[in-house]
C-alpha cells in the first residue's frame, strides 16, 4: 500500500524558489498528490506575499493551484482539539500541532516537514520526515 503523505507548508515554499536540489524535491512531492490542510495553503499564500514578495495575484494563484492538486482537509473542531492534546503531550507549538493532527486524522504516515525532529514517531501511526537531510 502507497503511504498517505502530508506536506507541510515549508515544504512547499521551495517549489517555485531558487534553490534547484529543494525545488526538485518538493514538485516531486507535490505531485504525488498530497494531503495539506487549509492552514497549509494559508501559510504558503502570506509566505509567498510577505517574505517572497510575490505579487498577490501570483500568490493567490499559488494557493489555487494547491487546492486543485492537493487533497486539501479542513481544520475541524476533532483536528483542534487533537492539536491541543499533542501540543500538550510533546511540547509541539500549536501550529505544529495543527499540521500533525491534521495528518493523524487522515491516516496520512508521513508528515514532510523541516519544523520537527526526522524520524520522529508519533501516535506510532505518523513519522515526520525531513526530505532535505542528505540531498543529493
Amino acid at each position: 500500500m502507497k503511504d498517505r503523505i502530508f506536506l507541510d507548508s515549508n515544504i512547499i515554499i521551495y517549489s517555485p524558489g531558487m534553490d534547484k536540489v529543494k525545488k526538485r524535491i518538493s514538485v516531486d512531492l507535490l505531485k504525488n498528490s498530497p494531503y495539506i490542510s487549509i492552514q497549509v495553503v494559508n501559510e504558503v499564500v502570506s509566505i509567498s506575499i510577505k517574505k517572497l514578495k510575490i505579487p498577490n495575484s501570483d500568490a493567490y494563484n499559488i494557493g489555487r493551484v494547491l487546492l486543485n492538486k492537493c487533497k486539501t482537509v479542513s481544520l475541524t473542531e476533532s483536528v483542534v482539539l487533537k492539536g491541543f492534546d499533542l501540543s500538550e503531550r510533546y511540547g509541539f507549538s500549536f501550529w505544529d500541532s495543527l499540521i500533525v493532527a491534521a495528518a493523524l486524522e487522515n491516516e496520512c504516515s508521513i508528515l514532510y516537514t523541516e519544523d520537527l525532529q526526522h524520524n520522529q514517531s508519533i501516535e506510532n501511526k505518523l513519522t515526520i520526515k525531513n526530505p532535505y537531510l542528505n540531498m543529493k
